[in-house]
């Protein structure tokens, strides 16, 4: 039956390793270009608020009685205008997801290190020491740069950690393989 799970865990293995190598060429690529991923990241975001306002508002003519349907008017334009606004001016969006990713980086480093210290001998076990110990540090240091850390910061760091991502990923699929 061991021998039965083998080309399943292969296969898995070298998925996750490809994931892994594009993951990283992702991450060097805003780094590379910070400006741009950080201002990509604020736009995309303000552009799924206004859809999600749209669909909010569908939904509240769907509604079955007249006070939950203005209610959800109401609440579906005011997520409009909310999108509206942050595709209008992403300056805004970028320093309130400049807060929520220094806030990110310092929980997810910690669950790494958790993480990797309880690994025991697995081959991740490094990497993710590594990656939670850089997810801290990125944390640490986005958050004491604030609010002179900009659009250019999120894409930075955001590509560090698609990298360290990407690695936690190929040594992942090396295990499997092995």
């Amino acid at each position: 039956m061991g021998d039965a799970t083998e080309p399943g865990d292969s296969r898995q293995g070298r998925s996750m390793t490809l994931l892994g190598i594009l993951t990283v060429i992702l991450g060097i690529l805003a780094i590379l270009a910070p400006s741009v991923t950080g201002f990509s990241i604020a736009l995309l975001i303000g552009a799924l608020v206004l859809v999600g306002g749209v669909f909010r508002l569908v939904w509240a003519f769907r509604a079955g009685s007249l006070g939950k349907g203005l209610i959800g008017v109401a609440l579906g334009a005011l997520t409009i205008l909310a999108g509206v606004i942050l595709l209008a001016n992403p300056i805004i969006l970028s320093g309130s997801l400049t807060i929520l990713l220094a806030i990110y980086f310092l929980v997810d480093g910690v669950v790494e290190l958790v993480a990797g210290f309880s690994a025991g001998g697995a081959g991740n076990r490094g990497w993710l020491i590594i990656g939670g110990a850089v997810s801290i540090l990125l944390g640490i240091l986005l958050w004491s740069q604030f609010p002179f850390s900009g659009v250019w910061a999120l894409g930075i760091l955001f590509g560090i950690k698609l990298f360290f991502i990407g690695m936690i990923m190929i040594t992942g699929g090396r295990v499997l393989r092995a």
